[in-house]
């Protein structure tokens, strides 16, 4: 398995990145992320460790596993037939180069230290571990890293009634370098938080459910199982309709998810459910 260092034999430095403002993205969901159907019952202890079962399971890493990311963005609304298919998300290799002026940009909305070239390193890295551990495609642990905090490693915790913290704002997790408990902010952001802040929000905490989990939740294959999840990963349910655009949390979701396995980084966010 090809660690940053080696990615590409370049390793990507801060200096040499472009001035791209994080408010020229679009990253973040509205409304936190709700699971209220796994924690209804108080003192439930949820099974961590999550990995997806076949036929979604990825068993190997695969850095071209795609085509040329394309930075557009298309409104997907409804039961997942018209959203895009794997064979239209771009490799794994475009995806993270063209994340990475994002990430090193990301915290200033946080009034936080932006990212630095080895805390970009761990996140590589951890991204290519635990999508090993948990058999998630690492397209798609991106992808979510991207909508939940644009990279930043010491993003807030979030709390709309289910507390979000890390990386990847996961269910009432451990890992943060941005504390709202100890109010204490960690720079550099220590790997193994890093590392932590992933596992956690792909293999589920013991309070919520991670993206393996929603995958064999989705009861889908293909493309598919994975628009569901995101839908479970940010509402904890799918709207009775079985239109991903609906229920609670962030409407659009789903649509930033496919857009953002595409290719979709600094396009106008064309998505109108949200108001």
């Amino acid at each position: 398995m090809t660690n940053y260092a080696s990615f590409l034999s370049v390793f990507l430095l801060a200096s040499s990145v472009p001035l791209i403002s994080a408010q020229s993205a679009f990253f973040g969901k509205l409304k936190g992320n709700h699971q209220p159907s796994r924690t209804s019952s108080p003192g439930v202890v949820l099974t961590t460790g999550g990995q997806v079962n076949a036929p979604n399971a990825v068993t190997t890493i695969n850095n071209q596993d795609g085509g040329t990311c394309v930075d557009a963005y298309t409104q997907y609304c409804g039961s997942g037939s018209a959203f895009p298919a794997k064979s239209k998300w771009c490799s794994f290799e475009d995806m993270f180069n063209k994340n990475k002026p994002l990430m090193f940009a990301s915290c200033s909305q946080f009034n936080q230290p932006n990212d630095s070239g080895p805390e970009i390193g761990a996140i590589y890295d951890a991204i290519q571990q635990i999508a090993t551990e948990t058999k998630v495609d690492h397209r798609f642990i991106l992808a979510v890293i991207m909508q939940e905090s644009g990279g930043c490693v010491r993003v807030p915790t979030s709390n709309y009634g289910v507390r979000n913290p890390g990386l990847m704002q996961d269910h009432n997790g451990d890992g943060t370098c941005n504390s709202d408990i100890t109010h204490q902010v960690q720079n550099p952001c220590r790997t193994s938080v890093i590392t932590q802040m992933i596992r956690e929000g792909s293999a589920g905490t013991s309070s919520g459910d991670g993206l393996a989990q929603c995958i064999n939740q989705a009861n889908s294959s293909g493309a598919l199982a994975f628009y569901k999840a995101a839908r479970l990963y940010n509402s904890g349910s799918i709207d009775s309709s079985g239109d991903l655009c609906k229920g609670i949390a962030t409407h659009c979701y789903v649509s930033d998810i496919a857009n953002r396995l595409t290719g979709w980084t600094y396009a106008a966010h064309a998505c109108n459910q949200d108001g």
